[in-house]
């Protein structure tokens, strides 16, 4: 599917983020946020998974690089990420806010917060995705 230079890419939810109950609250090039349920992504001590905690603000960092590398008419891939979890959730909903540090027009980097519902913390990640010259794959579509 190709994308003109001005029009942003539309988030469109994967396999994974289905099964993890995310849902899509603002997406723009400034800001991306989603939310995803506690219960259903909690490892075995009853807190939220920090494995969940990771797919999740991946999968928000991404969206925001590839809403703002469509708009230069291009795609991203993650090239790193990293994370720091600060505090633990057995229940509740999470939100999760991508903002960018960094939008070139080869390497993007965001900052993707988890928090709480009462705005606490959870974890905090940055994504760095690399800008490829290639159209954005239809959805469900290998490579």
């Amino acid at each position: 599917m190709t994308h003109e230079a001005s029009s942003p890419w539309t988030i469109v939810l994967g396999e994974l983020d289905e099964k993890m109950g995310v849902a899509i609250v603002e997406q723009s090039v400034e800001r991306v946020v989603a939310t995803m349920p506690v219960a259903g992504n909690r490892q075995s001590f009853g807190l939220l998974h920090g494995g969940a905690s990771l797919a999740v603000g991946e999968a928000v960092g991404s969206w925001a690089a590839v809403i703002h590398a469509s708009t230069l008419g291009k795609t991203a891939v993650g090239v790193d990420v990293s994370a720091t979890h600060h505090k633990g959730a057995r229940a509740g909903t999470v939100t999760i806010t991508a903002t960018p540090i960094h939008l070139g027009r080869t390497l993007t980097t965001h900052e993707v917060l988890l928090t709480d519902e009462a705005g606490q913390r959870l974890c905090t990640l940055r994504i760095t995705n690399l800008l490829l010259d290639r159209p954005i794959p239809a959805h469900g579509a290998d490579g």
